[in-house]
């Protein structure tokens, strides 16, 4: 049977094990560093502020969002939400969290090429992640009557999947960059702290990076199928 095929864990299993270590690194790194206070005593929100309004973005707002680590940057509305741990927090994992996102506020500034790719992907991606496997599939076992022309749009709506996760990993590397940079120069946070701030955005960036590698990995599957060279028995 199709769903249950194992050759499709020789695709996937790697990127899930990478996937669910880059996960352990994220909580390893926030358990520890939203337990420890930044030394300026600067909340996430005081220092997304002033990020913002040191680089003339007084446009952008700063909001309370709900849910754990629903930090997001929304460009069309030009408001930077942050998750209520970030927002009312001192430590230091909130100062990384709320300038990485301020770090997506620059980029919206400067027509960062990626983010303006990336957010023109949304719509398509938000039907391809979910519409693309289950046509695939129906075209996979109906070669018989369409041919694979069915199949091969399940595959092409999937891949708008994998090229947005590619897109992402230099929008969301680029973000840190400016934020560690930011947080630096700028004395938001001490010296001290900044080993701390490192630890947490570079484990958040792998966990892109995981995601990244299991959409692909699903895509070659995919595709794998396709060009037949495996029958399905």
């Amino acid at each position: 049977m199709f769903f249950f095929d194992p050759l499709y864990f020789v695709f996937a299993l790697p990127a899930l094990i990478f996937g669910l270590w880059a996960q352990w690194r994220v909580r390893s790194a926030m358990n520890r560093y939203s337990q420890v206070v930044n030394a300026t005593r600067f909340t996430g929100a005081e220092i997304a502020q002033r990020i913002l309004a040191s680089s003339g973005l007084q446009n952008v707002r700063v909001e309370l969002s709900q849910g754990f680590l629903s930090d997001h940057y929304d460009p069309g509305a030009k408001v930077l939400r942050l998750s209520p741990d970030v927002y009312h927090g001192q430590s230091i994992a909130a100062a990384g969290i709320a300038a990485h996102e301020s770090g997506h506020a620059l980029q919206d500034q400067t027509g960062y090429l990626p983010l303006r790719f990336r957010s023109a992907m949304v719509p398509t991606v938000q039907i391809g992640s979910w519409l693309g496997p289950i046509v695939f599939m129906v075209g996979l076992f109906t070669t018989a009557i369409f041919g694979q022309t069915l199949a091969w749009a399940g595959l092409m709506l999937f891949a708008a999947t994998a090229v947005f996760a590619l897109v992402t990993l230099p929008v969301e590397f680029d973000a840190s960059r400016r934020a560690k940079e930011l947080l630096e120069t700028h004395g938001y946070v001490f010296a001290t702290d900044m080993q701390g701030i490192h630890a947490v955005l570079n484990a958040a960036a792998l966990t892109y990076v995981a995601g990244a590698a299991q959409a692909i990995s699903t895509l070659l599957y995919y595709a794998f199928l396709l060009t037949g060279l495996r029958q399905e028995e």
